[in-house]
């Protein structure tokens, strides 16, 4: 009897040993292939970006990519916020105040995805009817606040989430 105890409890440690030896094994093996789909190093960094805002002249457009996406960033002028301020709601086709898409005290700058709202081509600066955007796959016009004013966008061109590190420089992101 005594040996049939012990011979029990030997098997039971083997077959423990060895599934505990299998599980460690295989998430070993497993280990690299998950590790892979993480998003690579270059795409991480561009989770935010801080773009110095220093040499960008007033009424220039410069464009910096984040997240694989053109960023447009207008130095506007005063003459282009007027405009933008003076235009009434009731003529845009998705209507938004000038103010809710510009940093308060920084409203010389807009900040904005430059990725058609329509079918997602690149528009075009101080082009179109409203010398804000156009974009030539479709004809969409947007004023210098980054609204739609006519054309087949459905949609304003998109602020994204960025904040004033200082005077002269945003991190967007």
């Amino acid at each position: 009897m005594a040996t049939a105890t012990a011979g029990t409890t030997r098997r039971d440690f083997l077959y423990i040993a060895t599934a505990a030896v299998g599980a460690v094994g295989t998430a070993a093996a497993v280990w690299p292939l998950i590790h892979q789909m993480n998003p690579d190093a270059s795409v991480l960094a561009l989770a935010s970006t801080e773009v110095d805002l220093t040499p960008i002249a007033e009424g220039q457009i410069v464009t910096v990519k984040w997240r694989g996406k053109p960023v447009f960033i207008s130095h506007r002028t005063k003459k282009e916020i007027e405009e933008a301020r003076a235009t009434p709601l009731a003529q845009l086709p998705d209507p938004q105040p000038d103010q809710e898409r510009v940093k308060e005290g920084h409203d010389q700058w807009l900040v904005v995805v430059g990725v058609c709202t329509h079918l997602g081509c690149v528009p075009l600066g101080h082009q179109g009817d409203y010398d804000g955007w156009f974009c030539p796959c479709h004809g969409s016009h947007y004023d210098t606040s980054g609204r739609i004013r006519q054309g087949p966008a459905p949609a304003n061109l998109e602020v994204p989430t960025y904040e004033f590190v200082s005077d002269t420089s945003i991190r967007i992101g």
